[in-house]
């Protein structure tokens, strides 16, 4: 039997930023568009925005970690992972976080996937083990990784996956996004 462990996630930190994003989809229900989310330093947006931060109840002595802003959606039709791909997020942001929501296949079941993208959508949606879940990444310019990851079948808040690496290959693309290197100068 598994043993759950309650874990106390201070305010603004990267893993409570996770669960809020999570929670925020969640209450969009399923089948909703892939999103993603610029996360700025609290204490930036307390200084530039004081309104804002008086009507979300911020302290401007007290904010820190980060705060998620939401972005436009995503361009119909185009992937997520092709979306990262484009963006290079400037220097006033500190992390970036991504939604999505994916088939997964059981061990063993990658073996017989086919070549062919489309075609391969079509056995993952026809295979009887599949399972569909959502996937919240997020990363830091400091290199701090969180993910949650809440399965359909296991519908409820108590049941949402977390950990630092659950998505490693969303995280890469959230991190290639935040890469000095590949930030066009201003």
């Amino acid at each position: 039997m598994t043993e759950q462990i309650e874990q106390v996630e201070r305010p603004g930190s990267l893993a409570a930023v996770v669960r809020e994003i999570e929670a925020h989809a969640s209450a969009a229900g399923w089948d909703a568009p892939e999103q993603l989310f610029a996360l700025v330093s609290t204490a930036d947006l307390v200084r530039a925005e004081p309104e804002l931060a008086q009507a979300l109840g911020l302290d401007p002595a007290t904010a820190d970690g980060v705060t998620p802003v939401e972005q436009e959606s995503l361009p119909p039709g185009q992937a997520l992972e092709d979306v990262l791909a484009g963006i290079a997020w400037p220097a006033a942001v500190a992390g970036a976080a991504a939604v999505a929501e994916r088939l997964v296949l059981p061990p063993g079941a990658d073996a017989d996937v086919p070549e062919d993208p489309a075609e391969a959508r079509e056995y993952a949606a026809r295979h009887p083990d599949r399972q569909e879940v959502r996937m919240v990444a997020a990363v830091l310019r400091t290199g701090e990784t969180a993910c949650a990851m809440r399965l359909r079948s296991h519908d409820a808040d108590d049941l949402v996956l977390t950990g630092p690496d659950l998505v490693p290959q969303l995280l890469t693309l959230l991190h290639a996004t935040l890469d000095p290197e590949d930030t066009p100068d201003e």
